[in-house]
């Protein structure tokens, strides 16, 4: 029996695990055992419950209820229930997805106890180290013995760390596997009748990297930079929880409830915002994730950073940086409304067939290589 332990955490994992598990029980295989860990750092109903019920994943098998906190006391709580539960289960493998802390700390906990690493998203790199996720990712990937990758260009920069080639399995991007399963599916939030939603005539935004909104002088450069869109189109603004909290914190409730054509919403499910970002004229974005899921809807993404982690998505996809510059996010928008936006192109891979790639990876050829160990 191989026993695999699934480890997600937050919003971003839950969308790549989805197709992962369905992958696994298609294959129909009575010799291996998948069990799903949800850790428990994203634990808002907005952010975990929601994404669960639209991507039809089955509850966990376990939940390790850690919370909120700061980088370190979740990592580190993360990493002393994952060892504990490590311990009890006894996995074969185990799978992580992302760059969230659980990931980390989970690859970290199955690593000290000699237990084989998979990491779903091998091989991002933004080059810069004041991210979070990028310290998380390199770690993770020199602790993972699979690393999937969802391009050549992340596979290189495994190799050129010195991630033996062996180690390094280009599949594609799993997160378009539910984005193309559930295109079709999305449907018009409920409680946003109220909100002018004409098909290609609003923006979406979503904000949520400490850079942009912990700090009040960060959080208020935002809100000046959007003014040039707010004057050609309404944005709606499904505010994640800690975004809104820091705002509140802030003291600029009253210059957001000032821009009249700023929409704040609660966080949306996986459907609800996946209709948004389809039907938008643009989308403004310091997620990572969004900017692949707008590439594929062929959608303009403006990325609210100065650097980011998936170059494919603005060499071949429909994505540019503009920082927090009031003055790029104008020209940008000129270049929206004029049409003069590049329409992209597909990556490689990027097909809807990445989860049954991973699984027949794990499944035949590691799998193999273990038992011949």
């Amino acid at each position: 029996m191989l026993r695999i332990c699934c480890v997600v955490g937050a919003r971003p994992n839950f969308v790549k695990i989805a197709p992962i598990l369905r992958a696994f029980e298609q294959a129909c295989r009575p010799d291996i055992a998948v069990k799903l860990v949800h850790t428990g750092q994203h634990y808002d109903p907005g952010l975990s419950d929601l994404f669960f019920t639209d991507l039809e994943i089955r509850s966990p098998d376990l939940h390790l209820g850690v919370g909120s906190g700061t980088h370190g006391e979740q990592t580190a709580r993360v990493l002393s229930a994952a060892e504990r539960m490590f311990l009890t289960e006894r996995p074969d493998l185990v799978l992580v997805v992302g760059d969230v802390n659980s990931t980390l700390a989970s690859a970290l906990a199955a690593a000290k106890l000699l237990i084989p690493v998979a990491h779903v998203e091998a091989g991002l790199r933004s080059r810069d180290r004041t991210m979070p996720e990028e310290l998380n990712r390199i770690v993770t990937d020199n602790l993972s013995d699979l690393c999937f990758t969802h391009c050549l260009e992340a596979s290189e920069n495994l190799l050129r760390e010195g991630v033996e080639p062996e180690r390094i399995w280009f599949v594609g991007n799993v997160m378009i596997d539910s984005l193309l399963r559930y295109r079709s599916n999305a449907r018009r939030p409920e409680g946003l009748d109220g909100l002018p939603l004409t098909e290609r005539a609003y923006a979406v935004l979503t904000l949520h990297r400490p850079s942009n909104v912990d700090q009040r002088e960060d959080a208020l450069t935002v809100l000046r930079a959007i003014e040039p869109v707010l004057a050609e189109m309404p944005i709606v603004f499904p505010m994640h929880p800690r975004s809104r909290t820091k705002f509140e914190q802030h003291g600029l409730g009253g210059m957001i409830s000032g821009l009249g054509r700023l929409h704040l919403t609660d966080p949306l499910g996986y459907l609800g915002f996946l209709y948004l970002m389809d039907h938008a004229r643009l989308v403004m974005t310091d997620s990572g994730g969004i900017q692949e899921e707008t590439t594929v809807l062929g959608v303009p993404c403006l990325t609210l950073r100065t650097s980011t982690e998936r170059p494919i998505t603005i060499r071949q996809g429909t994505n540019r940086l503009v920082g927090l510059d009031r003055d790029a996010i104008a020209v940008a928008l000129d270049d929206v409304l004029a049409d003069r936006w590049p329409r992209g192109q597909i990556p490689s891979l990027w097909d809807g067939q990445t989860a049954g790639r991973i699984a027949s990876v794990i499944l035949d050829d590691w799998a193999s290589t273990l038992e011949s160990r």
